[in-house]
């Protein structure tokens, strides 16, 4: 079986996940043959602990220029994706970023206008798209068998966090180091599947609380209303200090309600267009009829190992990615959106002024703490 030759720059948390996976067997259509960091104490843990066909490099370009790989993986603190993805299709290798794209826009406009030049691949690792929960609800709303969106409520609280998770890494809650808080960490996830679902808002009143819950500079606490072009609104809750946390994601379209909690497609299917309904019943107070549903789906939910087998299968046959890097950019409009409104105290439109967030952004970076590394890395496996 034909293989991609795959190497891993950033083994921390995350890419040392990858690493495992890979050396399991997990995605039979890719083989580790490198991995960089330029943190010694990861290294000595990669010369512990992968055997002698494995490349140790503590730069990531050496590790892209070696010849040991087809692709890499780049799992590196936030600010670096754009960099390392743009060096690694300039010089012939594929790329696969983990989440998010950039740290702001006009950093992945740059990118994308790379990718899009190239022959490479690029993707994202979006591996929630994999989930067949919100595989099965993308495809009823795209087939228009729900009619149009009325509304969209999602709160995902279930990211807790200690204060000692935020510790651990010298970069990590930082303006500087990682460039935002819960919506550029753990819900790139979530605002990807929101504008991946319902399509992008045009106004955004957000209200981020920085430093509410935890000992850092960034945002663990949010919430967001937003405004979409057919009249649609929505909001988004989340933070990283509850618990137990929420996973509730609850839509409104023309024939009737959609939520997805704990694993189920719950479908309260109306037995007639509500906007035609509104507009005819004589009786001012009766509702459709509706039937509740448990939607079926085909129960695949393969996350990152989903999106690392279908890089590969797209490297070595052409088939579809699941989600195309340049789409990266989409999810991370939304939170920087959301971090201006919150910055200006006011409502935005989107798209917004990139140049007013940036300054703003680097203003926060200026004043930013530097803060030392503990050296401990978390087991991220399940984290997703």
């Amino acid at each position: 079986m034909e293989k991609v030759k795959l190497g891993v720059i950033g083994i921390g948390g995350m890419g040392t996940n990858h690493v495992n996976n890979l050396m399991k067997g997990l995605v039979p259509n890719m083989e580790l043959t490198a991995v960089a960091d330029i943190r010694q104490s990861r290294l000595d843990w990669a010369k512990e602990n992968l055997p002698d066909s494995v490349a140790i490099y503590n730069d990531g370009n050496k590790l892209i220029d070696s010849g040991n790989v087809d692709a890499v993986l780049i799992a590196t603190p936030h600010y670096l994706h754009p960099d390392y993805v743009i060096y690694a299709l300039e010089h012939g290798v594929h790329a696969l970023s983990e989440k998010p794209a950039g740290v702001y826009t006009k950093q992945v406009r740059k990118m994308n206008e790379v990718a899009m030049k190239s022959d490479k691949t690029f993707a994202i690792m979006f591996n929630q798209r994999t989930n067949c929960i919100y595989r099965k609800l993308h495809e009823m709303i795209q087939s228009g068998e729900l009619g149009a969106m009325k509304r969209v409520n999602w709160i995902i609280t279930d990211w807790y966090r200690n204060q000692s998770y935020y510790d651990a890494a010298g970069w990590k809650a930082t303006w500087d180091g990682e460039g935002g808080g819960v919506l550029l960490n753990q819900c790139p996830h979530q605002i990807d599947l929101l504008q991946w679902l319902c399509g992008m808002p045009v106004k955004v009143r957000a209200f981020c609380h920085e430093a509410k819950w935890h000992d850092i500079e960034v945002e663990d606490d949010v919430t967001a209303y937003m405004e979409f072009e057919n009249g649609a609104t929505g909001v988004f809750v989340t933070t990283t200090a509850d618990a137990p946390g929420t996973n509730r994601l609850e839509l409104t379209f023309e024939m009737g309600k959609i939520i997805c909690e704990g694993d189920k497609l719950i479908y309260d299917k109306l037995s007639t267009n509500i906007s035609e309904f509104c507009k005819t019943e004589p009786e001012g107070f009766k509702q459709p009829e509706h039937t509740r549903i448990e939607v079926e789906t085909d129960g695949l939910n393969e996350q990152h190992i989903g999106v690392m087998k279908a890089f590969a299968d797209h490297i070595l046959k052409g088939t579809p990615l699941v989600a195309d890097g340049i789409e990266g950019i989409r999810g991370l409009t939304l939170s920087n959106a959301m971090h201006l409104s919150s910055w200006l105290d006011k409502t935005v439109d989107l798209p917004f002024d990139e140049d007013l967030f940036l300054s703003l952004l680097n203003k926060k970076r200026a004043t930013s703490k530097k803060k030392e590394d503990s050296g401990i890395v978390f087991d991220t496996t399940g984290t997703f």
